[in-house]
């Protein structure tokens, strides 16, 4: 049967009116189903009994978890295995597996010519029909693609059907599962710009005369800068075409250019700007440049097509010389890698969940992002360029030797040149990146045949992009240096082997190498073991990981095996830590564990609460901030008089440390502590590269009260404290909205339908002091003009159900989300417990 909607009520969310063009996204009006058996679902389907979803949507999300979910029994060569053992969490223990179908109606408009679909990413292997016939196909599910359904579509009512497989022992972590990622309906005229046909680069910043030379972090400066613009037409045949190119900041016109489209469909300009304000991640500023296409009709020129695209003015350059610079100032990468989930809400992407994420890592000092090992969003890629985060954008994770049995190596071939085109084509306006990565640890990194697919895939990168250099995360070094694949790349990646970072700079022509994968630290927030020590892939009863930041896999590293590389040498240009935050799957060192199904490398957990490893990377990263931060939490009943070592993590070099007012000795970290030669891992909790950029007090003996450090500057001069208490009965609940710093978060929602805000639940005694091993059950209620969204606690062996508003606090806290419901007005959020006072909290939708 057909379904027909009112216009506004159905599918098109945002509409840009220009001449000849129409953009819709494709949000609401969308019937889903998960169906091994449904073949087809053409025109005349009847999809009565189908779900109605959103798009984004992850299917899989909602679970529930269970062990049996994708079940491996693999060897995991990366982490150097060689029997194949069972993996119960590998990807998440979520029901992604299997087969659906999304549907939808949209409406043509009766003048357009052309009509294409964008489809941003879908999870995975997409079919798409529309009105009962094949339209198109793709392969990866990370990777945006287009089709042209030109000669699919009636004038006014369609129907778009999307078919979606996922198979077993396809990915190594959760993918995701569906229309994940937005989907777009472009209506264009016979003459418009093409798909992704727009393209900006700076080509140079002339400095005037200045004693403050090229440039600054602040995006001031004085000078000229020079863009070219280029832009492809498509339907220019036998037709008298120019562009013009109006570069705007906000409704002032600072350059403007205009070129004759050739027989090609080509037009380019040079845009000229004077004192131009220069993209960073200190001034992310942004330009809009406007393309606007003219037919001359034998008497005028007429507008046939315009698009306005953001911007940024921003030069990038890798040198032996120099290293890494941005607008011609020397910079090391303070970044982090980031599998796509976002915890709680799962693989469907939304706008205000990333604007979080990103601002969580900018208050921690972080500057870049490594899209890890996924092609990335738009929506993603849009954030950082407003927000000032540079990224490394990944491509593939295998080639053509599998790591999993049914993973892209199937693809390979046949794919790999479409899958990286439309990678770059796609992204390449994006200021925010600054490299791409042509895959993760690839085997085929080991052997000559390897060597040739690089060199080839990164030659069409750079005729794609002439702007950009190319890398990839190599593990293998000692087949890297024979086989000749590391002499190829343009940026030596290194993923840990800190112990070949001086080999690489002495022995390869690039004279400079990134951390493209650094630490894998492992660690689950508010745990800790004791006696504490130095450990690789130690588990515990717990199934879970200490916090005192000393614990780690066997192929990787604590921070400081790291930033002692970067600091004592010049030709280290950053590194990108694993990870961010917790990701879904790869629950390592638990991989065999019956309950773990997300990881424990994240410095924000699964929920984005901050790990003390937050404070560490923070108080090295953020140098416009003050970090004390004490570590453990103090309130340890049943180990007084036990040895608890107390450690702090502060951006000041002396401290003090006080337990009930009783100085523990006053410290200082052990700056002159240099690199190991060669560069050899940290293996003893009493190393004393440790002390370089800790302060640890190892032999304090447990004792009910307070712990306090006073920190003090290089003169001696006192900067500061911080206190831990011991807490009392957990007595009553507090609900804050998330804060860290800089980060403030909403001070209202956005009543758009699709605006988030997330809230911390804190189980405190009465005295307000957090109870740090409180696990009660919380029940959440949101009422007014918004709706629960998620919830999580961060805790890797929990499988309660994100999308229930219901769920037990772990280490005295969880974090849950609301969404917009598209209504303004109040917003009462209620958070419950059967033992606890309430909390309730108001806030405002506009």
């Amino acid at each position: 049967m057909k379904h027909y909607f009112i216009l506004a009520l159905m599918l098109i969310v945002s509409i840009v009116a220009q001449p000849h063009r129409e953009v819709s996204v494709l949000k609401t009006g969308w019937k889903f189903i998960r169906a091994d058996k449904v073949e087809f679902a053409g025109e005349d389907f009847d999809d009565s009994l189908w779900d109605d979803v959103c798009v984004p949507h992850d299917w899989a999300i909602s679970g529930p978890f269970d062990i049996n979910n994708d079940r491996q029994t693999v060897a995991i060569e990366q982490n150097g295995e060689k029997e194949a053992t069972e993996k119960t969490g590998r990807t998440g223990s979520l029901p992604w597996i299997g087969t659906a179908w999304y549907r939808c109606h949209f409406r043509v408009a009766k003048h357009s010519r052309r009509i294409v679909l964008n489809f941003d990413g879908a999870m995975s292997e997409p079919e798409v029909y529309v009105n009962g016939k094949k339209a198109g196909e793709w392969k990866y599910g990370y990777n945006a693609f287009n089709v042209d359904v030109t000669d699919f579509v009636d004038d006014g009512d369609n129907v778009l059907a999307v078919r979606l497989s996922n198979l077993p022992e396809s990915s190594r972590w959760y993918p995701g599962a569906g229309l994940y990622r937005p989907v777009t309906l472009v209506q264009m005229g016979e003459t418009a710009v093409a798909m992704w046909g727009v393209n900006c680069m700076t080509e140079s910043l002339t400095p005037a005369p200045s004693p403050k030379g090229e440039g600054n972090k602040k995006g001031d400066f004085k000078g000229r800068a020079t863009l070219r613009a280029d832009v492809r037409i498509e339907g220019a045949e036998g037709k008298v075409l120019t562009a013009d190119f109006l570069l705007m900041q906000g409704k002032t016109m600072v350059a403007k250019a205009a070129g004759v489209v050739n027989a090609d469909g080509m037009a380019s300009g040079t845009l000229h700007v004077n004192n131009p304000q220069l993209w960073s991640p200190e001034s992310p500023r942004l330009y809009d440049l406007v393309v606007r296409v003219s037919q001359f009709n034998g008497k005028k020129n007429v507008v046939v097509d315009e698009v306005c695209r953001h911007v940024g003015i921003r030069t990038i350059s890798y040198t032996a010389e120099k290293g890494f610079q941005l607008n011609g100032v020397t910079r090391k990468f303070r970044g982090v890698c980031l599998h796509h989930d976002l915890g709680m809400i799962g693989a469907a992407v939304n706008k205000a969940a990333l604007v979080r994420q990103v601002e969580l890592l900018k208050a921690m000092g972080c500057d870049a992002i490594r899209t890890s090992h996924n092609m990335p969003s738009q929506m993603q890629m849009d954030v950082c360029d407003s927000l000032g985060m540079m990224v490394m954008a990944e491509s593939f994770d295998m080639w053509l030797y599998p790591k999993c049995r049914n993973g892209y190596n199937r693809f390979y071939n046949d794919w790999w040149q479409r899958d990286l085109q439309n990678l770059v084509m796609a992204n390449r306006l994006h200021p925010s990146i600054v490299m791409w990565s042509v895959g993760n640890e690839i085997p085929e990194q080991s052997d000559r045949k390897g060597t040739e697919m690089l060199r080839q895939m990164q030659d069409l990168m750079h005729s794609l992009d002439t702007t950009r250099a190319c890398t990839t995360g190599m593990d293998r070094w000692d087949a890297c240096i024979s086989s000749g694949f590391a002499d190829v790349i343009d940026i030596v990646g290194l993923n840990y082997r800190t112990q070949r970072y001086q080999t690489a700079y002495e022995r390869l022509h690039q004279k400079f190498v990134l951390g493209s994968e650094t630490a894998s630290t492992i660690s689950s927030r508010g745990v800790y073991h004791f006696p504490v020590s130095r450990a690789d892939c130690k588990t515990y009863a717990d199934g879970q990981c200490g916090s005192y930041d000393l614990d780690a896999c066997w192929w990787s590293n604590i921070p400081e095996d790291d930033w002692v590389l970067q600091d004592d040498n010049p030709w280290v240009i950053g590194e990108f830590v694993w990870t961010g935050f917790d990701y879904l799957g790869e629950p390592t060192p638990y991989d065999e564990y019956k309950n773990a199904r997300s990881s424990y490398f994240g410095i924000f957990d699964l929920a984005g609460l901050p790990k003390d490893r937050y404070w560490l990377y923070r108080s090295r990263w953020n140098k416009g901030a003050e970090t004390i931060h004490l570590l453990p939490h103090w309130t340890w009943p049943g180990r007084e008089g036990e040895v608890t070592p107390v450690y702090c993590y502060t951006n000041y070099p002396i401290a003090e440390l006080f337990v009930n007012g009783k100085s523990q000795g006053r410290i200082s970290k052990r700056l002159d502590e240099r690199a190991k030669p060669d560069g050899s891992r940290i293996v003893k909790e009493t190393d004393p590269l440790i002390d370089r950029y800790r302060l640890r007090w190892n032999d304090v003996r447990y004792e009910l009260g307070e712990i306090r450090v006073v920190v003090y500057d290089a003169n001696g001069v006192r900067r500061g404290e911080a206190v831990r208490r011991t807490a009392g009965p957990a007595h009553h609940l507090v609900v804050e909205q998330q804060s860290l710093d800089e980060y403030h978060g909403h001070k209202t929602l956005r009543a758009d339908g699709e605006d988030m805000a997330f809230f911390v639940v804190s189980a405190v005694d009465k005295d307000g002091n957090l109870c740090p091993e409180a696990e009660a059950p919380i029940q959440v209620e949101v009422g007014g003009a918004a709706e629960f969204k998620g919830i999580c606690n961060g805790d890797a062996t929990s499988f309660e159900i994100f999308t229930r508003p219901a769920m037990k606090l772990f280490k005295g806290q969880l974090i849950f989300g609301i969404i917009s419901n598209g209504k303004r007005g109040r917003i009462t959020l209620t958070a419950s417990s059967p033992s606890l006072q309430p909390a309730t909290v108001r806030f405002a939708a506009k």
